[in-house]
This record gives C-alpha cells, structure tokens and sequence, in this order.
C-alpha cells in the first residue's frame, strides 16, 4: 500500500511532499525515493541550523555569565566544552521525532535508523557527564582540600563505569534484549574479563588503597630508584602515576607498584618544616693533641667558645686537684684537646645559626675512627625545606667550619694529590742522564 494513500497525523508532511512531487511531473513509481531524500536534505539543513544556532547561544551565553560570576565552575564548563555537547543533544533529541516522517514511505527503515540515532544518544548523553565530570574534577583542584587527591582517578572509575553503563544500553538497543541477558554473558566470561582488563582493575583497586591510606598525594616528592624515579607527583590516574624527574624528565609508573613496592615519600619532610644535614668533617688523627695553656688563652678569644673555655678550667682545676693528678706527664688527670674544643665551637655555632631548626634533634658527635680520620658529624635540620635555601645554609655552615678548623691546630684528612706527591722530591731519573742512579743500601 503506498503510502500517499494513506492519511494520518504522522505522515502529513511526507504526504504534502510527495504530492507536490508527482504535481511537479516526478513519477510516482520514483516519487517515494525523490521524496525520502528530499526530507532528509531538508532535515539535514534544518539540523545543522538549529544545532548552530544552539551551539553559539549557549556557548556564549555562558561564556558571558562566567565572565560575570565570580564562581569558577562556569569557567570549568565552558572549558571543557559542556555546552557544544548540550547543543547537540537537544537537536538529537528532537529529530528522532521526524523519523517516523521521513521515512513514511519505508517503514522498514523506521526502526533502525532509530535505533541508530538512539545509540547517538546514549553516546552523547556519555559525553555531556564526562565534561561535567571533568568541570567538577577541575574546580575541585581550585580547592585546598582536594588539590593534593588523585582526582584523576576517580574521575576515570565514573568514566568507566559511565561506558560500561552506555555499551549495556546500546547492546539492548542493537539486539533488542535486556540488559541483563548481556550482564549474564559477562558473568560467563568474568575469567577472560579479568585477564583482559588485570591491569585496569589492580591500578583501580591500588589507587583506591593509595587514595585512603594517604600514601601519595599529587606535588609529593617521591624516590622509586628501582623505575629511575626522583621528583614531584604529577598525576595520580587509574593506571599510571606520572612523577616529573629533577631533571625536568617525566617517569610514568604503574599505580599498583605503589602498593607492591617500596618508595620514599619525602613529604613528612615538608610538613615537619624542617630538613636534616647528616654530612662529616674527617679530622686527621695525628693532629689531635693536647692543648698548652697559651693555645687555651688564644682560643678564648674566639667568643662563642670564652665561657665554655672558663667554666671547663675551673671543671679541670677542681677534678684534677681533688685526684691528686701528676702535671708532669699530660695524660694525668684531665686536660682539653683541640678536637674537643672544635667539636664544641661547632655546637655552639650551629646552635645560634638563624636557620637551623631549635626544635628538633641537634647533635655534634664523633664517629668510629677510620683510614680516614675521625669523623665529626653534624646531625641537625635546617628549618627552611626548599632546596635550594637548604643547599646555600648547608654550604655556609660547612665553609665556615672548614676554614676555622686550622685555628684549633687540626687538619682535614684528604687524600694525596699528585702535587703532594711532587713535593716530596721524589722523581725517576731520566735514562739519558750522566748522573749515576743512587743505589739504596739495605743493612741486613
């Protein structure tokens, strides 16, 4: 039966066009294809028209009020293009009711082409959440309790679970069964599901545990040795955690190795407010000694070390004349040493440094001698983190203490260069020389 014999409120358009149609000499064994796409030029045009002007209207309305507001989500909205994708859902939404109309004349087509705007739907309604989500997740970051939360990968759980959602609706669409006769058919292929997507699930499932024990947070600084990681946290996703290297080069690491292996979390540091020097000076042994009472008088000039120069005489004084200690041989009783003097100026320097931390741990100790000397070791906190500032006040303290140390009678142990060797006289004759080679004589 065709269809321009038939009249009711669905085909009143396709009936007027094909009637004008065989009016203008179409013949009407054509007039039904002529007409199809007739409509559809026409729906095409009035489409793309209508979908324009939305798209202008709304995506400059808004860009206007978040120029005005002074809230930033708006301006997350128009980033993300939230709009563009409202403009075309509307369109959609309405010209899947002049399906029926275009193709009056082959009602066989109605349902599919239908079912295929309907996907469109689905995937557009998709898009529209995910730049919702992405404006939320992006003005979440404006604020201080979430700035440092690995976002990233909770917006990327609700984009999956979004997909998964939408390719349900759409494989009900396509097959025209439930939902959940395609929810029973995973069910039957959890295993290869599981294999297939492993990765996807333990980077869900760590990034979970990550997120609620607190482990990294985004601008942590973080050292991996074993996958060449040292540097800040610059996105925590689903699968990956990208850590932006010392040397401006970016490391990318599974989420779940953050749970399965070690690293080092630097941001006790920063929030404790202070960061510890744990470095030597190695003093040479064979300058350690005794000191004579004009080398005290001479060191009492240095003031931070006057007082504790007086009080320590009068300790050494009293110990040594209730002991009854022998003055003829030094190693009666007690005395002070160069070393010991030493240590202390550096417990007293460090202690009225401006930048040192007062409220933590400070010790100047001495460690087991070595081939090296004896180590005294510095173990404190600056009080600033940065690293520069921590570098600079590191550096100050340490030029300080190895200038000052010859005044105590000390040297720094180094190695010998070759120019120590050179001064010891010490060079090979030449093989042309005249002079005869020195033979040493050894008495046995």
């Amino acid at each position: 039966m065709k269809v321009h014999t038939v009249a009711n409120s669905t085909n009143i358009i396709y009936q007027w066009t094909y009637n004008t149609l065989v009016g203008w000499g179409v013949p009407a064994e054509q007039a039904d294809i002529v007409n199809l796409f007739v409509l559809l030029g026409l729906f095409v045009i009035v489409f793309s028209i209508v979908y324009y002007v939305l798209r202008k209207l709304l995506v400059n309305v808004l860009a206007i009020f978040a120029k005005r507001s002074k809230t930033k989500f708006d301006d997350h909205l128009v980033h993300n293009r939230a709009m563009a994708q409202l403009a075309r859902l509307i369109p959609l939404s309405i010209s899947t009711q002049f399906i029926p109309v275009i193709f009056a004349g082959f009602p066989e087509w109605v349902g599919p082409v239908r079912t295929f705007f309907d996907i469109i739907l689905v995937i557009v309604w998709v898009m529209l959440f995910r730049a919702l989500f992405r404006s939320v997740r992006d003005y979440l970051r404006t604020k201080k309790g979430f700035e440092d939360k690995p976002l990233d990968s909770y917006l990327q759980v609700v984009v999956i679970f979004m997909f998964f959602i939408a390719g349900v609706i759409i494989f009900s669409l396509v097959t025209g069964k439930s939902p959940w006769a395609f929810l029973g058919a995973m069910g039957a292929a959890s295993a290869i599901l599981l294999l297939v997507f492993k990765d996807t699930i333990m980077g869900f499932v760590a990034s979970i545990q990550v997120s609620t024990n607190d482990m990294v947070r985004v601008g942590d600084w973080i050292e991996m040795p074993k996958y060449n990681a040292d540097g800040d946290v610059l996105e925590i996703n689903l699968n990956t955690v990208k850590v932006r290297n010392w040397d401006k080069t970016i490391t990318t690491i599974p989420t779940h190795y953050l749970v399965t292996d070690s690293f080092k979390n630097w941001r006790g540091m920063h929030s404790a407010g202070g960061r510890r020097i744990k470095r030597s000076i190695s003093i040479k042994i064979s300058t350690i000694r005794y000191l004579e009472k004009d080398e005290i008088e001479h060191l009492k000039k240095i003031q931070l070390l006057k007082p504790f120069i007086e009080k320590r005489q009068k300790e050494i004084e009293q110990y040594n004349e209730d002991s009854g200690a022998d003055p003829t041989m030094p190693v009666n009783g007690r005395k002070m040493t160069n070393v010991g003097l030493y240590r202390q100026y550096i417990t007293l320097y460090t202690a009225q440094h401006p930048l040192i931390h007062k409220g933590y741990t400070m010790v100047v100790r001495q460690l087991e001698p070595t081939q090296y000397g004896l180590p005294i070791q510095l173990y404190m906190y600056v009080s600033n983190t940065k690293w520069a500032i921590y570098e600079n006040t590191m550096a100050d303290i340490f030029d300080h203490l190895l200038a000052s140390v010859k005044f105590f009678g000390l040297e720094v142990f180094e190695a010998p260069a070759a120019d120590d060797v050179r001064s010891l006289g010490l060079s090979s004759p030449r093989a042309d020389a005249d002079v005869p080679v020195p033979v040493k004589q050894s008495y046995g």
